[in-house]
């Protein structure tokens, strides 16, 4: 999910650190340094399991050291133990990264100092270490300092990279200066992923505040305040505080009555099939629904809800095609209460916001059903056009909260990261596929988790 979010947020990282270290080369503020180059989404993974990693490849760095040394029997006698300590761990990142090659030990042991690698102009240094690779390889290692991949949109993620590891001799401060095209950039990328004007403007204003004025020793801290300034960023935008259906459900049949929820949004958004995931979700929580078919006015609209409704098991409360809606909902509202039934349904017509008769017909079924709760639902994947017809049934007729469906296939996020912070309501569900048990309460932690996950990699929460 959200794989186009992922790849901007990645990117922005990458870019603030190709500033930092561009500006360090020019000032003779760099040098190589023993470790780990991170990957943006490292970060987010089991501290524990990092410091393991960390651990077990300090382990193994001195015994590819020894073995290199048993090697390297030309070797001067006068290089210091230091001397070649250093160069086995170079020697180390670049096995590891290429296994077709197997480097000769006396190159690995010869002038380590001198063969820096992000040193464009050195061409003495770059002949000797240019023997056995080819034209693509030098072009690489020309064009990014950590010998990145060109491909920004590879899906090869490592956890961490050999090597590529700098470190500042004073320390750098993160200055506008430096966030000022990133920033536009990730504004840009976040626009293009149909994510909507103030919320991107809101998560560009709140990196900038978090990162500006950092003092950054490692080129490993940077792409760590990046991740959390994202994050934070991101955790702010999505986390629109609400009661869960399930809870007013509780408190509703505490007081002997059902939680009375009515179904709003334009034709096609899947309104009616998660109506019927709904039922089926309450049902296996002990519940017992009912569903009210109060589209009366489109073709097949009343075949549809009655198809579901057998399906999952439910009762339906319907009239004949062209009656009048309103009834529909207060009959089912009726049956429910006095069935001692807890959840009440309410399908209507799907409608244009700009379709004024149809928009007061809507006011008139929440004025006869009285429900407790107005739910929007909406497309994810139609973007930013889900946030804005959202804002136009809330000033409408003032929606409680809102359902993305097709969530699962949504790849940019625009509306799953827009919509609540728009409209100040919260997301209460995610359809997540074609299945009646597709569709899981929201949960901000998790989609969280879904969008600083590696691409790829989906990151389960099991249901409560």
């Amino acid at each position: 999910m959200f794989e186009s979010l992922k790849k901007k947020f990645s990117r922005t990282s990458d870019k603030l650190e190709e500033e930092l270290i561009e500006e360090a080369q020019e000032e003779n503020n760099l040098e190589e340094e023993s470790g780990k180059k991170f990957s943006f989404f490292s970060f987010g993974k089991n501290d524990n399991k990092e410091e393991e990693d960390s651990k077990s490849d300090i382990a193994e760095i001195p015994q590819e050291v020894e073995s290199i040394s048993d090697e390297a029997d030309t070797s001067d006698d006068e290089d210091s133990e230091d001397k070649k300590e250093k160069s086995g761990f170079w020697s180390f990142g670049k096995k590891s990264g290429d296994d077709k090659k197997e480097e000769p030990p006396e190159e690995s042991a010869e002038e380590p100092k001198k063969s820096h690698f992000w040193s464009k102009n050195k061409e003495e240094d770059s002949s000797e270490v240019e023997d056995d690779d080819s034209d693509d390889e030098t072009q690489e290692k020309k064009s990014h300092f950590w010998s990145r991949s060109n491909d920004e949109d590879s899906e090869e993620d490592e956890e961490d990279e050999p090597g590529g590891m700098f470190s500042f001799i004073t320390a750098k401060t993160i200055s506008e200066k430096h966030l000022e095209d990133i920033l536009w950039e990730l504004e840009m990328g976040l626009l293009e992923g149909d994510v909507a004007m103030e919320v991107a403007s809101a998560v560009v204003d709140s990196v900038k505040d978090d990162l500006v004025g950092r003092k950054i020793k490692r080129s490993n801290d940077i792409t760590e305040y990046t991740y959390n300034a994202l994050r934070n960023a991101v955790a702010e935008i999505i986390d629109i505080p609400g009661k869960s259906m399930t809870e007013m459900i509780e408190a509703k049949k505490a007081q002997g009555e059902p939680l009375v929820v009515m179904f709003v949004g334009i034709n096609g958004t899947g309104k009616t099939t998660t109506i019927g995931k709904l039922a089926n979700y309450y049902l296996k929580k002990g519940y017992t629904p009912v569903i009210a078919a109060a589209d009366t006015f489109r073709a097949g609209a009343i075949e549809q809800v009655n198809y579901h409704a057998d399906n999952v098991g439910v009762k339906l409360i319907k009239h004949q095609k062209g009656s009048d809606p309103a009834a529909v909902a207060f009959d089912a509202v009726e049956h429910a209460k006095a069935q001692g039934k807890e959840l009440v349904l309410i399908d209507t017509a799907g409608r244009m916001q700009t379709n004024t008769n149809l928009m007061d017909e809507m006011k008139k079924i929440k004025r006869v059903a009285k429900p407790d709760l107005v739910v929007f639902v909406g497309d994810a994947l139609t973007g930013n056009d889900a946030t804005q017809q959202a804002s136009k049934f809330n000033e409408a007729i003032d929606i409680d909260g809102v359902i993305l469906t097709k969530a699962d296939a949504d790849s940019k996020g625009g509306a799953s990261l827009s919509i609540g912070y728009v409209i100040k309501k919260p997301i209460l569900f995610l359809g997540m596929g074609q299945g009646y048990d597709d569709i899981r309460e929201y949960d901000a932690d998790w989609m969280l988790n879904q969008l600083f996950s590696e691409s790829g990699e989906e990151v389960t929460v099991d249901e409560v």
